[in-house]
């Protein structure tokens, strides 16, 4: 199974398009958002053009109409997470955040084989004792060129995407 991870769209419908049309091209059917939508709007947006599971974790550049979700557990198809999300994915746990040090924290605890987060913009991978920490970049493409990772569970690789290379 492959699973798309993103971070940082910031509004950016344009780019975050041309991830749903790759995770549609290549039949992802779980997508991993690390924060940062930004508004209601996108994430009816992403809600509307992506059929599979959507894991969606709060970031700080998240507007008031997006916060006042915040308490919820899910809003239309897509589970919700405050400060941080869990799941067992292909019986690995995962845990997903925004922020790199609450990623650390996760990593520490030796609870998850893999933590994924954003924030930064900037794609990194890097092993806590024996879990892998994974920024997927920005969507957005704002300070570093927009990025997105696909994670295939078979064989535990990460890739990274270059949206600006996507049609």
């Amino acid at each position: 199974m492959k699973i798309a991870i993103t971070s940082d769209v910031h509004n950016n419908e344009v780019n975050l398009g041309k991830v749903l049309a790759y995770c549609k091209e290549k039949k992802i059917e779980t997508l991993v958002c690390c924060g940062d939508l930004a508004s209601i709007d996108t994430l009816n947006f992403l809600n509307d053009n992506f059929s599979g599971n959507i894991l969606y974790t709060f970031g700080n550049a998240d507007y008031d109409d997006l916060r006042e979700l915040e308490t919820q557990k899910k809003y239309k198809r897509i589970y919700l997470f405050k400060r941080f999300g869990e799941a067992i994915i292909e019986k690995k746990n995962v845990a997903f955040t925004h922020y790199p040090q609450k990623a650390k924290n996760l990593a520490l605890t030796r609870k998850y084989a893999f933590v994924f987060y954003g924030h930064t913009h900037k794609p990194w991978t890097e092993k806590i004792n024996n879990c892998t920490m994974l920024n997927p970049g920005n969507v957005a493409g704002e300070i570093y060129p927009p990025t997105f990772a696909v994670w295939n569970t078979e064989n535990d690789t990460f890739e990274l995407i270059r949206i600006h290379s996507l049609k």
